[in-house]
Formats: C-alpha cells, structure tokens, sequence
C-alpha cells in the first residue's frame, strides 16, 4: 500500500512534465487583447501609471503591506498544535516573510517578498475544492448540485438517515452538518487537546442546508467524496485540470495525512484536505495563487479554454441564504462587511495566517498578500485609493 501512495503522490510531478501549456491568447467570449501570463517566471509587468495607478500611492500601499507580518503563525510553525490542536499530517518547519502581488489586467503591477516560496495556505484550498468541484459539474460527473451525495458516493459516510439527505451544495456552502468520524477527527469538533483553540462545545445537530458551521472535517469529507468522484487523487486532477493549463509553476504540493488513505477501483489513493489546521495542506506559492484568482477573474477562461465555467464561477461567487456572507467555498462582500473599502462584487479565498487572494471584477483586479496580520480591508483600499480616477 506505502508504494501505491508513493506513486500517487509523484504523479502531479510527472504529469506535469507531459501536459501541453494552453497558448496565451484569447477567443470568442474573451477580448483577443485580454493577457494571460505565460507558463514560467516571465510574467510580464506594466507601469503603475501605465496601469491607472498613482504611483506613489501605490508605492505606500505596498509599504504598509510589508509591515504587516503576521503574529498569528510563527515562522517555524510552533505554535500550530496549540491554535488548531493534535497533528495528523507534517508541516514545514519554516515559512516566507509577509509577500503578496497586484495584477490589474492580468499584468504585475507590484510585488513584495518571496512570491515563489510554496508554503501552507491553509483554508485557500478550499476554493480550490470549490473549483474541482465546478469542474466535476461541467463533465456530468454530477448531474445537479442539489443531487444527493449519497446517489454518487457509496462508502458507507452517507448510509445514516441524516447524512444521507446532504447535497454536494451543502458541503459547498458548509451548512452540510455531516455526522462522524474521518481520519481520526470527529465533525463534532470536541475537546481542545484534538481542535486546540478551535475547540467547539457539542450542540444538537441541525437538518442538512439549515445551519452554517465551518467545519474542516466536514470539508474533509467533502475532498474524500470528490476523490471518489473522479476516481483519482485530487493533486493530479488539480494539476491536469488547472494548474497545467494556468501555466503555474510545479512548486506547488497538496499533502495528505499519512492516515487518509482511501481505496478506489482497487488502489490506494491519498485524500487531502481542505486546509492545514491539522498539518499537511495545500503548499503553493503567491505567483500561482495569483493565477488561480485571475483564472476566477476572467470568468474561468484562461487563454481560449474555458476550465471551469462561467455560470459556475457565477454560482460559487453568490451568497447562499443561510449563515454569514459565503459562496460556495469563497468569501464574500455582498453585504460590504468583509472589505468595507471594496466593491460589494469582490470576493477572496482566505485561509489562517492569514493568506488572501482578492478577486474585484469592478476593476478588473487580484491581490495576493500572504503572512500578514489582520483585515485585507487595510491593503485593499489603499491599493483602490491608488487607483487614477
């Protein structure tokens, strides 16, 4: 079975080297003017000026950006057990400095830091998930969102009578309330010695789709359901489907636990998870983070392919009715409270640390900002208040 997982875990790695890069123009629905950088570090930059910033104001912008470390995570990730509680999977034992990048068009307007260091993004993975499942949705590997799990995945996680009533849009609006135990962590998120600070007291469970709890073994159960649904390890599917397409860069790894290990057809794969809380996780790095919210940007299209689609992108960036102001596995401002400074458009895949990529369709803008301390909001709307009018 440690070969089979080996293997599996190598694949993204080899695969990498075979896919063809999508060619950097656009078509049909996309201005044939529209940039795409390149695969590889030649990502081309424009001006301040050129780019409709005020260049000074940007320059503070970015200045105040690399104050701002972060004091949440130390940069030997000591202090991870005692935030999130007892490890299942590895972590690194150092990380970057605060880093980040601001695309406007698809061009590097500015840079701080290592932006090609891979390090932990903690829950940024989940909009990654969010993504793949789109994806599965534009195959027919679902037929409806709305579909039960149960009429997809038969491993026994949705056999209960509660369990059995949870659609795949209810683990994407995590208000699923799935019940029971994966690898070794129970949803009910009890006891701080297992979830550290982010210990939960036990409450009666609500119906599926009524009640909003971020919960990452809920979401963990969500990546073991989409492993079985495309039938091989999500790393690879993220490499083939996305980032191989995106031009990204083959830094980048999505750790499993050592324990997450399920059999599918026959063979052992890794399940990975839907952040680092408890180890292993998505390690990427700001320049391809940067990608995959630009891909978001322009409506899932990346040169004349379009990877995941529009309506999914639509669907997944607008609020659910129940708990706070959430798509389907991304951050939003519908209701101005996230980023009050932003357009109630923007959106953000967010993870601890804190690690943020800022997607604003209104001006046609990503920001990256990795390691850094407290609200987006305060770099947000300096680099809006940069912006020429």
């Amino acid at each position: 079975m440690l070969q089979k997982l080996l293997f599996w875990l190598a694949l993204p790695a080899m695969v990498a080297c075979t896919r063809p890069v999508v060619p950097g123009a656009a078509d049909g629905s996309s201005s044939s003017s529209t940039y795409f950088p390149a695969a590889g570090t030649a990502w081309q930059r424009q001006s301040p000026a050129a780019a409709g910033f005020d260049g000074s104001r940007l320059a503070e912008a970015v200045a105040f950006a690399q104050t701002q470390e972060t004091t949440q995570m130390t940069p030997d990730f000591s202090t991870q057990e005692e935030i999130f509680g007892k490890l299942l999977g590895p972590m690194p034992t150092s990380r970057a400095a605060t880093n980040g990048l601001v695309l406007r068009h698809g061009y590097i307007v500015a840079e701080w830091g290592d932006t090609e260091r891979a390090d932990p993004t903690y829950s940024v993975a989940k909009s990654v998930l969010s993504t793949l499942l789109g994806i599965a949705l534009d195959r027919g590997l679902i037929q409806d969102i709305h579909d039960p799990v149960a009429q997809y995945v038969h491993d026994g996680g949705y056999d209960s009578a509660h369990n059995r009533l949870i659609t795949w849009e209810h683990h994407a609006r995590q208000t699923s309330e799935w019940e029971g135990e994966l690898w070794g962590k129970n949803a009910d998120f009890v006891g701080p010695a297992a979830f550290g600070k982010g210990e939960r007291k036990p409450r009666t469970l609500q119906a599926p789709g009524t009640y909003y709890e971020y919960n990452d073994v809920r979401i963990n159960r969500l990546a073991l359901s989409l492993l079985r649904l495309w039938q091989k390890p999500l790393p690879v599917v993220f490499k083939q489907e996305i980032m191989d397409p995106i031009g990204a860069s083959t830094s980048w790894q999505w750790v499993p636990y050592p324990n997450a290990v399920a059999t599918v057809n026959g063979q052992a794969m890794p399940s990975v998870s839907g952040g680092t809380r408890w180890g292993g996780g998505l390690r990427i790095s700001a320049r391809d983070e940067a990608r995959f919210g630009y891909l978001l940007l322009r409506q899932g299209r990346w040169g004349s392919r379009q990877i995941v689609s529009s309506d999914w992108v639509r669907q997944a960036t607008a609020r659910g009715p129940v708990g706070p102001d959430y798509g389907y596995l991304w951050w939003l401002n519908t209701e101005k409270k996230s980023w009050p400074d932003a357009p109630a458009t923007s959106y953000a895949a967010l993870g601890a640390g804190s690690n943020t990529i800022w997607v604003d369709p209104e001006h046609d803008l990503v920001v990256v900002w990795r390691w850094h301390n407290g609200s987006p909001n305060e770099l947000i709307k300096r680099v809006l208040g940069a912006l020429n009018p």
